[in-house]
């Protein structure tokens, strides 16, 4: 597996991580622990060396999975999680990044993963009513004490990244970014990212499941399945969003690839510390999203895959109103 450096930060990690969370939490149907911890080691095995999880997953729980998974290879790998909410009787109850409480996370999650050091800790949403230089300053502190070694920010807006990275230098910034998510290229946050030298980590890279190609109109998403409440995921959308699988279909064939090794190539092509994370709960899809990173994509290639995305109108908001007001703070 290729390597690639987050930003100037000096964090080197595989081109393709693994994003944990659907393991056991949001998508429906959990893995058995001893399968997930399978899966986790059978990603190091193939060459993965950047694993991503929070104590919101579960909550709890998929921390403890990923620290079981990886206790053994510890030294081989980089370990992100995540601080930023209130949990109450299992469930998120709103933001809370709280110097106190960053530190409580910290201790929490170290212990839960049984590491000493974190390796990447993001702030998972901001919290409206903490100063982000409070924030950057708790973790500066922590890592100073030698918890965590990199400070992280999730779904920040570029001028809140300019104010933490003032305090505490940001190695990271995960936010969600596809074909069929192009935020990140005009508000600003890739353009702060080149200029601070910060690495980006795209979530949701293969549109929480969309552009494999798996779903249409006629996917049946289970009640415990978060992408139920997503505009993008009834029916009707799901079934006029089939146009950016269809394109990803077009150029996989010229290419001899999926259309999930074409979405993540395309990410991959954008710029060297673009590190995405997809997450997947089989062997066979972890196979094949890692085989994207031997894909080129020449410039001419991404630039007619932009001029054909750009003639499809994307059906939908990417989250509800409730939860796009929690992004871009």
């Amino acid at each position: 597996m290729k390597k690639r450096i987050l930003g100037n930060s000096g964090l080197a990690v595989s081109a393709i991580g693994f994003g944990c969370m659907g393991l056991n939490f949001s998508y429906g149907e959990k893995l058995e622990n001893a399968e997930s911890i399978r899966l986790i080691r059978e990603a190091v095995a193939l060459g993965v060396t950047f694993f991503d999880t929070a104590e919101i997953y579960g909550p709890w729980t998929n921390e403890e999975i990923v620290g079981e998974a990886l206790r053994s290879v510890r030294d081989e790998v980089v370990i992100a999680t995540k601080f930023g909410f209130n949990i109450v009787d299992g469930k998120m109850a709103g933001t809370n990044s709280r110097p106190e409480q960053i530190r409580a996370v910290a201790e929490g999650s170290l212990k839960r993963l049984g590491i000493q050091q974190i390796d990447l800790f993001y702030q998972h949403r901001v919290d409206p009513n903490v100063p982000i230089e409070d924030v950057a300053g708790a973790v500066k502190e922590l890592i100073a004490e030698g918890k965590v070694k990199h400070f992280g920010l999730s779904e920040p807006g570029a001028q809140t990244v300019r104010r933490a990275h003032a305090v505490q230098p940001v190695a990271a910034l995960q936010n969600e970014y596809s074909l069929w998510t192009r935020g990140p290229e005009t508000n600003g946050i890739l353009e702060a990212c080149e200029e601070l030298g910060i690495g980006f980590v795209p979530y949701s890279p293969l549109g929480k499941g969309f552009l494999t190609g798996a779903m249409s109109g006629k996917t049946q998403l289970a009640d415990t399945d978060f992408r139920k409440i997503l505009p993008r995921f009834t029916p009707e959308a799901m079934k006029k969003n089939t146009a950016v699988v269809d394109l990803l279909k077009q150029v996989g064939a010229e290419k001899g690839a999926s259309p999930a090794q074409i979405a993540l190539a395309w990410l991959l092509a954008q710029k060297p510390w673009i590190v995405p994370i997809p997450g997947t709960k089989k062997l066979e899809r972890l196979k094949e999203n890692l085989g994207a990173a031997d894909i080129v994509l020449t410039a001419e290639d991404v630039a007619r895959i932009d001029r054909a995305a750009a003639d499809i109108q994307v059906e939908g908001d990417r989250y509800p109103a409730h939860l796009l007001a929690t992004v871009g703070r």
